[in-house]
């Protein structure tokens, strides 16, 4: 999903047979350690909000501080993409610095295209690892972040914050 926004959010990663079964492999991303990730986490880097509005595609139950990858060169990156895509609204991040307000021009155009490809050969790739209703509902999640154009608020429903934090 990160591939198909073109954000390469999160490293690249693929599925391999391993000892106790069929697991993920994820590029190791080197981090500059002296940021501060506190601070990082809530900030308005750019790459966090293009972030916020991946982890609410997918639904990412599980966005923590140390989920964040600053790199050397000024990106960000995110990784732990372990609870996500759940059929149930479940987004838990640190990343609400942008809730209720509108989605930015490229974040609209980007999810207009996500919309697009699913569709088509994005939502053929998505079925080989997901049910078909956990794809249907990333249908729509990308349907509703464009029918009301802002990020997402918190439910009350669900705690809006992993536990821990970091």
């Amino acid at each position: 999903m990160s591939a198909a926004t073109g954000w390469q959010i999160v490293p690249p990663t693929v599925l391999r047979d391993g000892p106790f079964g069929p697991g993920m492999c994820q590029l190791w991303v080197e981090t500059d350690e002296t940021v501060d990730l506190q601070a990082l986490a809530r900030s308005d880097h750019p790459d966090l909000r293009r972030m916020a509005v991946l982890d609410a595609v997918v639904n990412n139950a599980d966005r923590k501080g140390g989920h964040l990858l600053p790199t050397p060169d000024g990106r960000v990156q995110g990784v732990d993409h372990g609870v996500c895509f759940s059929a149930e609204d479940k987004l838990r991040t640190l990343l609400w610095q942008w809730r209720g307000l509108p989605l930015s021009e490229e974040a609209v155009d980007v999810l207009s295209r996500l919309r697009a490809e699913l569709e088509g050969d994005l939502a053929v790739s998505l079925r080989e690892l997901l049910t078909r209703r956990e794809v249907r509902r990333t249908v729509d999640r990308v349907d509703r972040l464009l029918l009301v154009g802002v990020h997402p608020e918190p439910s009350e429903d669900w705690p809006a914050i992993p536990w821990p934090p970091f």
